[in-house]
C-alpha cells in the first residue's frame, strides 16, 4: 500500500501537488510534444463512451502522438467507420497505430472459416484506419501444451490474414502467461512456436513484472519479437516507485520497438488527469523518444 508521503513525493516530482486537490476534472500537460508517446485508449474507457471526438481532442492536447484503440465491432471502431475515425485522429495530429481486437472465442472445427472471416473484416477495418498492428488483448490459459500449440497455429493463421492487409498481428500479455504449463512457461512456448513473420508480442511490462519476470530479460532473449510495449504501473506511470522504466526502454529500442502505449487501469484522480500525469512523467524523462 502506498503511503501518503510516497504519493505526495510522486506529485511533487511532477510539479502537480497543487493539482491533486484541484476542483477541475481535467488537466492538460505542457511537456515536450515532440516525443512519440502513445496511449491505449482503454485508459479512458468510460470517458470515451458517447464522447469520442471530445476525448480524442483532450488526448491530443495532452501531447500524445500515437493511439491504440480498444473498441471494435462489426467493422466499426468506437461506433464509427474507419474513415471517420481516421479523419478525427489525423485532424488532431495523431496516428491510430494499433488496436486491441478480441476475436471469436471458438475457432475450431466448423467454426474455423467463420473465425477467419471475422479476422478478415477486422483487418480490413483497421487497415482502413491506418493501423499497423492488430493485437489480441488476452486469451484463456490452456490446460496442456498441446492445446496451447493449437492456439499458436491459430495465431499464425490470423497473422497470415493480417499480413495480407499490411498489418502485424500479435498478442498482449497479462501475468498468467508467465505461469507454467507442463513445466514450460506459457509465454516462452508461444514465442518459440509462432512464426516471427506472422506473429509478434506486445509486451506489457507491468504484467510481466507481476508474473515474476524481468521484461528486460525477455527483450534481450527474444530480440526483435516486441515491436510494441505497454507502459503501465499500479496507477499513474511512476506512481508506485517499483517500476524501473529506464532499462526497459533502453532494451526495447535496441531490439526494434516501433511504438509504446501508456495504459492506466487504476486511478488516484479523474482518469484524464491520471493519463496526463503519466504522459508528463514519461515526457520529462531522458530515456523515451
Amino acid at each position: 500500500m502506498q503511503t501518503t508521503y510516497q504519493r505526495r513525493s510522486f506529485l511533487k516530482k511532477l510539479g502537480l501537488l497543487s493539482l491533486a486537490t484541484a476542483s477541475s476534472t481535467h488537466w492538460l500537460g505542457a511537456a515536450p510534444a515532440s516525443k512519440q508517446i502513445g496511449l491505449q485508449l482503454y485508459s479512458l474507457r468510460e470517458d470515451i463512451k458517447g464522447n469520442v471526438p471530445g476525448i480524442l481532442k483532450q488526448v491530443a492536447d495532452i501531447g500524445f502522438k500515437k493511439l491504440e484503440a480498444a473498441n471494435y465491432a462489426d467493422g466499426k471502431i468506437y461506433g464509427s467507420s474507419p474513415k471517420e475515425i481516421k479523419k478525427m485522429v489525423m485532424d488532431l495530429g495523431m496516428h491510430m497505430q494499433s488496436a486491441h481486437v478480441g476475436g471469436p472465442r471458438d475457432f475450431s472445427g466448423a467454426n474455423h472459416t467463420a473465425a477467419m472471416d471475422w479476422w478478415k473484416q477486422a483487418a480490413d477495418a483497421h487497415a482502413a484506419v491506418g493501423a499497423e498492428f492488430l493485437i489480441k488483448p488476452s486469451m484463456p490459459k490452456p490446460d496442456t501444451l498441446r492445446e496451447l500449440e493449437t492456439w499458436c497455429t491459430y495465431y499464425n493463421q490470423v497473422g497470415y490474414i493480417a499480413k495480407e492487409y499490411d498489418l502485424q498481428f500479435g498478442f498482449h500479455n497479462h501475468a498468467r502467461e508467465f505461469e507454467k504449463i507442463e513445466g514450460k512457461v506459457m509465454y516462452d512456448f508461444m514465442l518459440e512456436n509462432t512464426d516471427p513473420d506472422l506473429f509478434c508480442m506486445e509486451l506489457d511490462v507491468y504484467w510481466a513484472t507481476k508474473g515474476g519476470y524481468d521484461p528486460v530479460d525477455y527483450l534481450n532473449k527474444y530480440s526483435g519479437r516486441f515491436p510494441l510495449l505497454h507502459i503501465k504501473d499500479e496507477e499513474e506511470i511512476g506512481q508506485s516507485g517499483t517500476m524501473d522504466f529506464a532499462p526497459i526502454f533502453k532494451a526495447a529500442y535496441a531490439q526494434g520497438m516501433k511504438g509504446y502505449y501508456v495504459e492506466v487501469e487504476r486511478y488516484n484522480f479523474e482518469p484524464v488527469k491520471s493519463v496526463a500525469m503519466s504522459y508528463e512523467y514519461l515526457a520529462n524523462s531522458n530515456y523515451v523518444k
